[in-house]
């Protein structure tokens, strides 16, 4: 009878654990020592943007909500006032783009002009999306959190706006998106 080689299953394991461990040893002298991308010029990491997106977008389709009023002038005026204040300084306003907005990781978007498809800023989506990213902000992005600064009314006037940009807006609104900074 020939004798086995007890050590078959922990040599498998030994190795596992040593090649789980020089994994970890060469992730860490990467983030010590490498080159990453922490500078807003820098490349993104392969695949970056895409991997970011898919979680956003599953945790926007769960939590988004419904407007709890219409539109009117006075929603507009409203939104506009908060748009100028909290978002035109990133955002730009109706024929004036942020010269430092396209330097942003990521860029911010200039939501008065027309991008792909000729859909002016964020005009092409729900207007629980552009809530929620409001409310909510995105990590990592310079997008912050407006829910403990503006009230759910001044957040949904602002979405329901945005929402609009691509229509007509009342002379008052353009009036007060386009007023010299303050």
């Amino acid at each position: 009878m020939a004798k086995s080689s007890g050590g078959g299953l922990g040599n498998v394991v030994l190795g596992f654990v040593l090649g789980v461990a020089a994994l970890a040893a060469g992730l860490f002298v990467y983030l010590k020592f490498g080159p990453l991308p922490v500078a807003v010029a820098d490349e993104a990491f392969p695949m970056e943007k895409q991997i970011v997106r898919l979680p956003l977008k599953a945790r926007i389709e769960v939590e988004k909500k419904n407007a709890p009023f219409g539109t009117s002038e006075d929603v507009f005026e409203g939104g506009a006032k908060v748009y100028r204040k909290e978002c035109a300084g990133c955002h730009g306003t109706p024929g004036h783009d942020v010269p430092f907005a396209e330097h942003m990781y990521p860029d911010a978007p200039q939501l008065w002009k027309k991008h792909h498809n000729g859909v002016v800023g964020v005009s092409d989506d729900e207007v629980g999306e552009t809530y929620w990213r409001v409310s909510n902000g995105i990590r990592l992005t310079g997008m912050p959190s407006y829910s403990k600064v503006l009230t759910d009314t001044q957040m949904w006037q602002v979405s329901l706006l945005l929402k609009n940009a691509d229509k007509e807006l009342p002379d008052p609104v353009k009036a007060i998106l386009t007023a010299p900074a303050q």
